[in-house]
């Protein structure tokens, strides 16, 4: 059954706000768990856990009391990230993953700041490396830690983005996913890919390596050497007759005797299912009875066209975008797609 949703992802990307222009040479360092004195990993990580504290409770208020004044002045992403995971976080317990202090020295933004942390060998990351490449970011002094979330039906993973300030931790960023999705984790979702690939599936596997990336790490700016080995292997089948990052959009006649811009292909998590998200140009969607039958055209094409999708998803969500950004998404399961 088709039907009209409000779309919001589960993966929340709350960062700090863009800052200036101007930008001057750059010196980051990085300090894990195990390299950072023991005063500083107590302090860091006991302002995590006392934020997730509040997370849990719905406590939007202390939140943003305890925000630096960039993210408290708009806070409505966080408002939002809390409301749709109350029923995840209420009761679970967390417990600390990973913890790092980052340090930006300089006296203005950095376009693009690559924190390389652990011991890296000949061949670049090891077992417990971990690389942070993240834009626009000001100079100061940061923490990252990630928590485990388990107790409730589907285990999380939670991150908080921490700024020192006048020697304390302020909240940056906060970041909520699930750590497994339709029961799965990345080292399932790692195995289809491969067999999808062996039965030359090339798209469900290029899809579901994308997935297996996405349950390794606890942010998309976080990579590791079993990322970077993954996102080798998966380049292999990356799709030329797709649009895949960077490589702007594609064609995709449909039986209506329209032909839609397609402008991105992504997998995600909805619920407990796993379905296909793909972004199209649209003029207009102010009208959004016209809009759903739109949606449908595109989402029954996409399939006629690629019907490997049929083993890999639970349905598919058309999302028309116009020029101003605005979009209307819809849903339609794969059994309903005929």
């Amino acid at each position: 059954m088709l039907r009209g949703i409000k779309y919001a992802s589960l993966r929340i990307l709350v960062l700090i706000l863009a800052f200036g222009s101007a930008f001057t040479a750059r010196a980051e360092s990085c300090q894990n768990s195990d390299e950072m004195d023991a005063a500083t990993r107590a302090a860091l990580e006991s302002t995590a856990k006392r934020l997730y504290d509040m997370a849990s409770k719905g406590d939007v208020a202390g939140l943003r009391q305890n925000a630096v004044p960039s993210l408290a002045s708009g806070f409505g992403s966080v408002e939002t990230a809390v409301a749709d995971n109350q029923a995840n976080f209420s009761g679970a317990q967390a417990t600390v993953k990973s913890s790092y202090v980052l340090k930006e020295d300089g006296a203005a933004s950095s376009e693009r700041a690559e924190f390389l942390c652990g011991v890296f060998g000949k061949s670049g990351q090891t077992s417990g490396s971990s690389v942070f490449v993240i834009p626009s970011l000001p100079a100061g002094t940061y923490g990252f830690v990630s928590l485990d979330v388990a107790g409730n039906k589907i285990p999380y993973t939670v991150s908080f983005v921490l700024v020192q300030d006048s020697g304390a931790w302020k909240l940056g960023g906060f970041y909520a996913r699930p750590a497994t999705v339709s029961g799965h984790d990345a080292q399932w979702y790692l195995k289809q890919a491969r067999a999808y690939k062996a039965q030359g599936k090339n798209h469900n596997a290029w899809f579901y390596y994308l997935q297996a990336r996405e349950l390794m790490t606890p942010v998309n700016f976080m990579s590791t050497m079993e990322t970077d080995k993954l996102y080798d292997e998966a380049e292999a089948v990356k799709p030329t007759d797709l649009p895949t990052s960077g490589s702007g959009s594609t064609d995709l006649p449909a039986a209506n005797g329209k032909t839609y811009k397609l402008t991105a292909l992504f997998p995600l998590a909805v619920g407990n299912d796993l379905d296909l998200v793909v972004k199209y140009q649209a003029a207009d969607v102010s009208n959004t009875g016209q809009t759903f039958q739109e949606n449908a055209a595109v989402i029954k094409a996409l399939v006629t066209k690629y019907p490997e999708f049929r083993d890999a998803f639970a349905g598919v969500v058309a999302r028309a975008v116009e020029p101003s950004g605005r979009d209307y998404g819809s849903l339609l399961q794969m059994k309903d797609v005929k």
